[in-house]
């Protein structure tokens, strides 16, 4: 058995899975594969209209929403958000390397307000700020998969809010009504790459003074069902598919206690096993993305750590590129094993070398 901790793209239920190669071989019994399908056909609005219900259902959406489907991932985003908000000034919080690719981003449309910066700490924390009035509006990403913080509040906020939930949207019940925008990648809790997700407020749009190219209109998007162009319709598939196997599970409350749990055994080891330390501050540590290190007196044994987690069948575990160490993710499809098998992993760890 394999136990996945990839970042993204990440574990999926084995049921989306099996339900996607079905129908990559027989889409809706029509005899076609869903690769080869035409996206005007009854059957995928069919499979478009369950997805967009079921996001709705999951994260209690209110009908002043509306959910787009859209190509590429939470990169493209970055640019649409201010694109269609951005009118004088928007206020930014720098949590880590996606937070400041959408800072750099949003520079080419207008005035930004870096409200503040875990830079100094190099982003083991969530810095404390306050939102500023006299914004368009007030970005963040919840959750900081490189470095291992999370956001859990939802805020109340004198300005609009707009939020990354690429890495943990679905994972927790959210409050939509306090968000003029969330968006995000797919290739997490939502399904795989190749498709974003945008909730918006659709009051918010078409105030902004600037003519804006129609693909990165959100109304146009809003207009044609997500179908303003051709969809990504496997990814699409794929999502729906994910959703429904969360609806099945219990929903988004039932998925945040199995995720607590994951993260409370998880964290609860490094705490207490003196070979590894957590690099995330306690107080913001995300539930999604689990950063750790070897103590220093065990400096240069991070080699040995990854070859004894091969044995176990553990993969995805390498930290990112830019900081080392290691990375656990534990989103929705990671089932409690899998953390377990890690944990068992560790504490031999300590056993060969401690």
């Amino acid at each position: 058995m394999k136990h996945n901790f990839n970042a993204g793209p990440s574990i999926l239920p084995q049921q989306a899975i099996d339900k996607t190669v079905e129908a990559l071989k027989n889409f809706n019994n029509t005899g076609l594969s869903i690769a080869e399908i035409s996206h005007r056909s009854p059957g995928w609005d069919e499979a478009m209209d369950e997805c967009r219900s079921l996001w709705k259902d999951l994260l209690l959406i209110p009908d002043e929403y509306e959910v787009l489907l859209l190509h590429g991932g939470a990169s493209q985003q970055f640019l649409m958000v201010p694109y269609n908000l951005l009118q004088n000034k928007a206020a930014y919080l720098d949590t880590g390397v996606w937070a400041k690719k959408a800072i750099e981003a949003a520079k080419f449309l207008g005035e930004i307000q870096i409200v503040a910066s875990g830079k100094e700490s190099n982003y083991s924390i969530i810095p404390k700020y306050e939102i500023p009035t006299g914004v368009d509006y007030f970005h963040y990403t919840s959750n900081n998969t490189i470095f291992g913080t999370e956001i859990l509040a939802d805020h109340d906020s004198p300005v609009n809010v707009v939020a990354d939930m690429s890495s943990d949207i679905l994972s927790r019940p959210v409050d939509i009504s306090k968000y003029a925008i969330i968006y995000g990648g797919a290739q997490k809790n939502a399904g795989t790459a190749g498709v974003a997700f945008v909730i918006v407020r659709k009051d918010i749009l078409g105030k902004v003074s600037r003519p804006i190219p129609a693909f990165f209109d959100y109304r146009s998007h809003i207009k044609d069902k997500s179908m303003y162009n051709t969809p990504p319709v496997i990814p699409i598939f794929m999502m729906k598919e994910t959703l429904q196997w969360l609806k099945n599970l219990g929903g988004v409350t039932k998925i945040q206690q199995l995720n607590q749990a994951k993260a409370e055994l998880l964290y609860g080891e490094i705490d207490k096993n003196p070979v590894f330390k957590g690099t995330a501050a306690k107080e913001h540590r995300s539930l999604m993305n689990v950063c750790f290190v070897l103590d220093e007196k065990y400096a240069g044994k991070e080699q040995d750590f990854m070859n004894l987690s091969k044995e176990y069948g553990i993969v995805g575990i390498k930290g990112h590129r830019s900081v080392g160490g290691f990375r656990a993710s534990l989103y929705n499809a990671l089932p409690i094993e899998s953390v377990k098998a890690l944990v068992d992993c560790m504490q031999e760890f300590e056993k060969k070398i401690g």
